[in-house]
């Protein structure tokens, strides 16, 4: 899928863990559910740094285009020493590594490691790398007629601004983990979750996406999960435009008000 349709899906669906969060009687405080649906939207674009094309080998100027070669060189190399018989031969590693089950949970795992050590100088780096983004995924058009230095300083004020916020109490910092010092612990899961809901959206497109690596499936390790191929859809399509796309933000908006309680 496209950019603004994979951060649309990773908003959703924070918004529906919201819902249900609620329905068990652990509600999320308010900027809980707003700031975990922000992460999770730009979360869902991350797994595409192994593309040089992709909306966040862009996002951040020569450092993201710099670490994009890095993260693409590194899947090309895992994928090539790992790949069984089965599995095609490719000329770069993009929907290979990062593309993975494994790699949302290790990307998440260390998002939570950071944000509990690191202080509220790593919360607001999380933020601000997040928030940029979802700006990036949200608001593509308007993102793309304007400066990249004005999406920086939106991104970074907003996070200044949101972290503020989860610092007082009640707010949520210590949602879901309440001891000592896991106070921001719950900022991986918005993570896993975007990388996890782009690895599904990729594979209901016609490349379908290795979701499962490192488990190996018949003669391949790197086995594209997805529907029968009748039921694949090329990235941009129609079907991504005005089906996928409207429901999305439909099923987002249920989530949020089923979050706050609203219906």
């Amino acid at each position: 899928m496209m950019g603004p349709a994979h951060s649309l899906s990773g908003a959703a669906a924070w918004l529906g863990v919201g819902a249900a969060a609620a329905a068990l009687d652990h509600p999320m405080p308010w900027p809980v559910l707003v700031i975990g649906a922000l992460i999770c939207a730009g979360a869902a674009l991350a797994p595409d740094l192994d593309h040089k094309a992709a909306t966040i080998s862009r996002a951040f100027g020569p450092f993201s285009r710099g670490l994009c070669e890095v993260v693409d060189k590194l899947s090309y190399a895992v994928y090539k020493a790992t790949k069984k018989p089965g599995d095609k031969r490719r000329t770069g590693g993009h929907r290979t590594l990062t593309h993975t089950w494994l790699w949302a949970v290790l990307i998440g795992g260390g998002t939570s490691a950071l944000a509990m050590t690191g202080g509220r100088w790593a919360v607001l780096a999380i933020l601000f790398v997040h928030l940029v983004l979802a700006v990036e995924g949200l608001l593509w058009r308007a993102a793309r007629v304007s400066s990249d230095v004005l999406v920086w300083l939106l991104g970074a004020t907003s996070a200044w601004i949101l972290a503020g916020v989860l610092d007082k109490p009640g707010s949520g910092a210590d949602w879901l983990f309440t001891g000592p010092g896991q106070e921001y612990l719950w900022l991986g899961l918005p993570v896993v979750l975007g990388a996890l809901v782009h690895d599904v959206g990729d594979a209901l497109t016609v490349s379908g996406c290795p979701i499962l690596w490192p488990i190996p499936i018949g003669n391949k390790r790197w086995y594209a999960v997805g529907p029968p191929k009748g039921m694949r859809f090329r990235a941009g399509s129609w079907v991504e435009l005005k089906v996928l796309m409207p429901a999305f933000m439909l099923l987002g908006g249920v989530g949020g008000a089923a979050a706050l309680n609203f219906i």
